[in-house]
């Protein structure tokens, strides 16, 4: 890999990491147009500095409302932000049980071509149209009345449907910010909420993927300094400007227009 494929790389884990269209589908897809051959302790490496930079840029962009999450949960305030932060791990339980006991049956759906990832692309069109078509419109019409709160039953089913996003081409935001408009939470929060929750699995994730990586060959020497150092600097910008721009999406509703890129996408995946 050079660095003209770390920044590709980077600049596609960025945008799609935040839009709804699958940042892993989105890899694979590179990978194969540009004829990487990513295995083992190279990919792994890889992937684990491209997730870092886009929790960074959550953190970034976020660091308002991320603060005083922080400040309530670690002084154990009991307050609004506590109960959120307890929300958002109560998420993470599917993920990590999926990431815990069924990571090698995961691992099979990466790297064998395109053909899941093409169906698994359809299957989010699918969900992002469903989330569109068939919202309450009668409540959005109401003027002070766009939404509720996230739910404790909410913040389970959402972070259900995060596990199942672990596919390649199932958009995880996706599919967690979709799972929760048709649950009838405030589009700007469950936006938020997408965002925030998938802070502690990738941490998690390049957690256990610097232990196998410090376990088999010293960082850096595989893949090179420099694309690390490109794709980690693409990402996190990209993932910046992703990350307002997603926000501002879910909040005028325009899902639609992903859900038509995803076919269109998924379409081609599975020709190819």
């Amino acid at each position: 890999m050079d660095w003209l494929d770390a920044l590709i790389l980077g600049i596609v884990q960025g945008l799609a990491e935040y839009l709804p269209i699958s940042s892993s589908g989105h890899l694979e897809i590179f990978r194969e147009i540009l004829g990487l051959d990513l295995s083992g302790a190279d990919a792994l490496q890889f992937d684990v500095v491209l997730h870092v930079a886009t929790v960074l840029s959550t953190i970034v962009v976020l660091w308002k409302e991320f603060l005083p999450l922080c400040k309530s949960f670690f002084t154990v305030a009991r307050d609004d932000n506590f109960f959120y932060v307890c929300k958002i791990l109560l998420s993470c339980i599917p993920v990590a049980i999926v990431g815990l006991c069924f990571k090698d049956f995961v691992e099979q759906f990466f790297g064998g071509g395109l053909l899941m990832v093409g169906i698994c692309l359809l299957v989010t069109a699918c969900l992002l149209s469903f989330a569109y078509f068939f919202r309450n419109p009668d409540r959005e019409k109401k003027a002070h009345i766009r939404g509720h709160e996230i739910t404790w039953l909410d913040a389970i089913i959402i972070g259900c449907a995060q596990a199942v996003a672990v596919l390649p081409g199932l958009s995880r935001s996706g599919t967690t910010i979709a799972t929760g408009l048709l649950l009838g939470d405030k589009r700007d929060k469950i936006a938020q909420f997408s965002f925030f929750m998938v802070i502690i699995p990738i941490l998690g994730e390049a957690l256990l993927g610097m232990k196998d990586i410090i376990a088999g060959e010293a960082m850096g020497e595989s893949v090179g300094t420099l694309p690390l150092v490109v794709g980690f600097l693409a990402s996190f910008i990209v993932g910046c400007a992703a990350c307002k721009w997603m926000i501002e999406v879910v909040k005028k509703g325009k899902l639609i227009w992903f859900a038509v890129y995803c076919l269109a996408a998924g379409i081609l995946c599975i020709l190819w």
